[in-house]
């Protein structure tokens, strides 16, 4: 993404300014339009390699944008965002000639990922109007049925190398020497040891060399080298000639790093999920053992403890279904969530009575700092709640008996900043970068006995993402904590 020229047409500037600080990170050099006039005479002006464009604005939609860009470079990658996703306009954006379509509200490595894939389309595109070029200075190759087959190869997306029965690299396309980090041109003839020297995928291609009749292909994966290289599922299979004997293999590589660690992601989720499961049932069953065998419960007041404990435990699984499901919810891509115009003021003070009781019973004490003239935001009521209840609910609960909780609100650029702090226990500085992870708690003797989760900041930090926002913390050990929110007016 360094180097690359990126267009941004979104009549919401902070999903323009989200979006360009985003790409501008990741080293590219981002302009922006605020409809599609703008964006239209920006691309004018200079040449773009990627256009994010969204489908409702003034003064030129995203669709009429499409077309007119198409005509002014058709090989201007094209990625539609829009918070009106439906099937049809999806349709009618691919045959205006857009390439991808990002439905509002997306990750910002929801956006990284999609903006890659374009920019590598833009190169190929590019590297197939070379190549036509150049053909079109040989009418003869052009003709010539090898170098369509061989452009094909060249432009295929998974990696392919052909050795011969030598043991010689023949053909080895441009993916296949991306996978494999050959950063050289190969000459004809190279040894396959010199080209690919990890033992296994030496070994699948002289498995597949003697293959017997009724084998067709071997397949394995190949583990990186290093945890930076990409992990590569690599397929052999046999080339015959017209009497049945094997002259070579074809190997097809191809990358599974984000399938292998989604797969470890959902394993290590479920691990976790049981063991979070497991000690609250254990508990329970224990307790209802107790209350079966009638084992030194003569009095009443014994039993209602336990059943008290019961009880307790049933609400925390409740509350972990709970996250767990908007956790799911969240992460879902079918889900869109309605946001509505919100005063913060109001819902900040809704979420200060809800926990009032709470705050009573720790005798703790709540200072709030609300201006009745903050500006209004675009959001999701609900999932709002469920953020500044978590983040004062922690406030109190990690809190000393007799201390202070202060909310504060105030409008910053185009932000607002929300400010919860707590004159409570602190985190130490070397669980502050864990805190957000799920299921995760900090374990210290202050922390014993009070119940969580552990999904409550995973979940409002997730949530504060879906609205282009932003969470972070300060602390100090034994003074307090200050969570911080920004969301854009």
């Amino acid at each position: 993404m360094k180097d690359a020229r990126i267009l941004i047409v979104d009549d919401e500037p902070p999903i323009r300014a989200a979006c360009a600080k985003i790409l501008a990170e990741q080293g590219a050099s981002v302009e922006t339009g605020e409809n599609g006039l703008a964006g239209l005479e920006k691309a004018k002006a200079q040449e773009f390699d990627l256009a994010l464009i969204d489908l409702k604005m003034p003064q030129m939609d995203g669709m009429q944008l499409l077309e007119s860009l198409n005509r002014l470079d058709p090989d201007l990658v094209k990625i539609v965002i829009t918070g009106f996703a439906t099937l049809d306009t999806a349709i009618e954006a691919v045959q205006k000639g857009a390439y991808d379509y990002l439905p509002k509200p997306f990750t910002p490595g929801e956006l990284r990922t999609r903006v890659k894939r374009g920019l590598e389309k833009r190169t190929l595109l590019r590297e197939a109007k070379r190549l036509r070029e150049e053909r079109e200075r040989n009418l003869l190759e052009l003709a010539n049925e090898k170098s369509r087959t061989q452009t094909i190869i060249q432009f295929m997306g998974d990696g392919l190398l052909v050795t011969n029965r030598d043991r010689q690299v023949v053909l080895c396309n441009p993916a296949a020497r991306r996978l494999l980090k050959i950063k050289r041109p190969l000459q004809a003839g190279e040894p396959l040891t010199s080209v690919a020297s990890c033992p296994d995928f030496i070994e699948l291609v002289e498995k597949a060399m003697v293959l017997e009749n009724d084998q067709e292909m071997t397949s394995r994966e190949i583990p990186p080298p290093s945890p930076s290289d990409p992990v590569l599922m690599a397929n052999c299979a046999p080339v015959k000639d017209e009497k049945g004997q094997i002259i070579g293999v074809v190997t097809v590589l191809r990358d599974i790093t984000e399938l292998k660690a989604l797969d470890k992601a959902k394993s290590t989720f479920v691990s976790l999920v049981a063991h979070e499961l497991q000690a609250p049932l254990a508990a329970i069953e224990g307790y209802l053992d107790i209350i079966l065998d009638r084992e030194g419960l003569e009095a009443p007041e014994k039993t209602r403890k336990i059943l008290e404990r019961c009880r307790d435990r049933a609400s925390g699984l409740l509350a972990l279904i709970h996250d767990l499901l908007a956790i799911s919810r969240m992460e879902s891509a079918r889900t869109t969530r309605e946001k509505e115009k919100l005063r913060l003021s109001g819902l900040l003070k809704e979420v200060m009575e809800l926990i009032k009781g709470k705050a009573l019973e720790r005798g703790v004490e709540m200072i709030a700092d609300l201006p009745e003239d903050l500006p209004s935001i675009s959001a999701n009521r609900e999932d709002l709640t469920r953020v500044f209840t978590n983040l004062m609910d922690n406030a109190i609960k990690y809190n000393r008996q007799g201390g202070k909780v202060f909310l504060r609100a105030k409008a910053v650029d185009d932000f607002l900043r929300v400010e919860v702090q707590d004159t409570g226990i602190g985190i130490p500085p070397e669980e502050r970068g864990k805190i957000f992870d799920e299921f995760y708690r900090v374990k210290s003797k202050a922390t014993q006995g009070i119940g969580g989760t552990g999904l409550g900041l995973s979940i409002a930090k997730k949530i504060l993402e879906a609205h282009h926002g932003h969470l972070e913390v300060e602390s100090v050990l034994h003074e307090g904590s200050t969570f911080r929110v920004l969301l854009p007016v």
